[in-house]
């Protein structure tokens, strides 16, 4: 009965249009499967030579027979196993992605790719195939390569992906395949997939992108994969008279105010917040996109943060991110975590407190603990999350902001995701020059554990020396620190019971 319940919460949050394409798509599959339905992996095509501005270096590595990303590497020494799934299914798609053809000698990898199509599996899903066709049109511009297989296999992969939008998801993954299709459109002036690129690039930018600039789920890491697929299609759009230039100005403004926020959130040493599903070398740095952005003259718009439900506040010697908003985005959570009023904290330019990170998409027990209220700066109550996070990329009932109040130096916010238990909880910050007061108040008693992760850099005598807490005592424990896919290390965090009120200061 509770899994049934967990599902309605979860599935109530969903647009219609997800529901429909989720059901049509698994009935389309049994009749296809039932009447012997196959794609075509070649189709004729004309493609029509492009150029393009130097983008961004991917962290995807290939060489000497050997593919590492995601902290993994695996070499083939006779043939490449397209389905490897030894590291999980994410290591299966960085794979197909093609993200790492960096010499022209690569192509030789498309050309073992197209002979083993028929047998491909997870590459051949809509996500991958969109991420594969931005790659390859960039890698066969950069050399000049003009192969009329590669072409022709490329084509019928965009009717692949055309046949799969995915409308059941919608988010960032709709975006990507419609941020690929404007490739494919300008690669092969092809009008359908034109059409189709800019109805759902106008539709799904107008709303990802928030007003302050932060694309809606909330992650820094997609953020800046975002970005650098607008910057890209700016690229692709301004070095070409296909279309006249007809989305230039749209893309070019939504560019303008993300690159606003990412300055924003962005710390002094370039690193970014590790909030809900970040990881670092996956997306490019904000200085490779900030300078990606010069090269194509997009100039930076930058507003106060505000929709996005994140804060900065900074200081001659310091510098706090703090989260007082909501879950997002409300209709695909997936790379969300039950982390309300969580916070990171640099000093002088160190990290101190951080969110503890993301090291797998696998659904297992790490990647819910990583999702989990127990692992971020902020305050369980009743041993429960405030948000229900499950499933890998599920959530059920969702922690809600009800004040929120803000002043200089000042923010003060309570949320209701433990109404169930009739709990509310309200977190106040007080910035000052030599340090921060974080005072947690409950309406009522409860069992509360306050928690507070540190860098691995940070020792046990320095967490004594900045920690003080009022009238109580707290407790050291170790936690594995994610900065990384597949990478952990054992750091300290302190956990501080409490029942209706704590107060904590970390002097700077």
């Amino acid at each position: 009965m509770n899994k049934i319940l967990r599902l309605v919460n979860t599935v109530k949050y969903l647009k219609s249009k997800q529901i429909y394409f989720r059901l049509f798509y698994f009935a389309r599959a049994r009749v296809r499967k039932l009447i012997g339905f196959k794609h075509t992996f070649l189709k004729e095509s004309k493609s029509t030579p492009l150029v393009l501005t130097q983008s961004c270096a991917s962290t995807s590595v290939y060489s000497d027979n050997t593919f590492t990303f995601l902290n993994f590497s695996k070499k083939f020494d006779t043939e490449i196993d397209w389905n490897y799934n030894e590291y999980g299914k994410l290591w299966t798609y960085n794979l197909t992605y093609f993200e790492y053809l960096k010499e022209e000698p690569d192509v030789a990898l498309v050309y073992d790719f197209i002979q083993n199509i028929t047998t491909v599996k997870d590459g051949l899903e809509p996500f991958p195939i969109s991420l594969r066709g931005i790659s390859w049109v960039k890698f066969l511009t950069k050399f000049e390569i003009k192969d009329k297989n590669i072409d022709d296999s490329l084509y019928a992969q965009y009717d692949i992906l055309m046949d799969n939008l995915e409308y059941h998801l919608l988010g960032n993954h709709l975006l990507e395949n419609g941020f690929s299709l404007l490739f494919g459109a300008y690669y092969f002036q092809d009008e359908k997939l034109y059409a189709k690129a800019i109805e759902i690039l106008k539709v799904e930018l107008e709303e990802q992108i928030l007003n302050d600039g932060a694309h809606f789920e909330l992650s820094p890491m997609y953020h800046q994969i975002m970005l650098f697929r607008v910057l890209d299609c700016i690229n692709l759009v301004k070095n070409s008279d296909y279309k006249e230039k007809e989305l230039l100005a749209f893309l070019t403004a939504k560019a303008s105010v993300m690159l606003g926020w990412l300055e924003n959130v962005t710390y002094a040493n370039g690193k970014v917040p590790l909030v809900n599903d970040s990881a670092k070398y996956i997306a490019p740095s904000s200085e490779q996109l900030f300078e990606y952005a010069k090269r194509l003259d997009v100039s930076t718009h930058t507003s106060p943060l505000g929709a996005s439900g994140y804060r900065k506040v900074q200081t001659n010697e310091y510098e706090c991110f703090v989260d007082v908003g909501h879950i997002g985005a409300e209709y695909i959570p997936g790379h969300a975590h039950s982390d309300t009023f969580s916070f990171e904290l640099y000093i002088s330019e160190e990290s101190f407190v951080v969110d503890t990170g993301l090291s797998t998409y696998e659904t297992n027990a790490r990647r819910t603990k990583q999702r989990g209220t127990s692992s971020h700066n902020t305050v369980e109550i009743n041993a429960k999350d405030q948000s229900e996070v499950w499933g890998g990329f599920r959530v059920a009932n969702r922690a809600n902001i009800i004040e929120l109040e803000e002043k200089e130096n000042f923010i003060s916010a309570t949320h209701d995701g433990y109404k169930k238990d009739d709990v509310m909880h309200t977190r106040t910050w007080e910035f000052g020059e030599e340090s921060i007061c974080i005072t947690d108040t409950l309406n009522k008693e409860a069992n509360a554990i306050a928690r507070l992760h540190f860098h691995p850099d940070v020792k046990k005598e320095t967490i004594e020396e900045k920690i003080k807490v009022e009238d109580r005592d707290y407790a050291f424990i170790t936690y594995q620190y994610a900065p990384e896919f597949n990478k952990l290390v054992d750091a300290l965090a302190i956990e501080i019971p409490f029942k209706q009120n704590l107060k904590v200061e970390i002097k700077i």
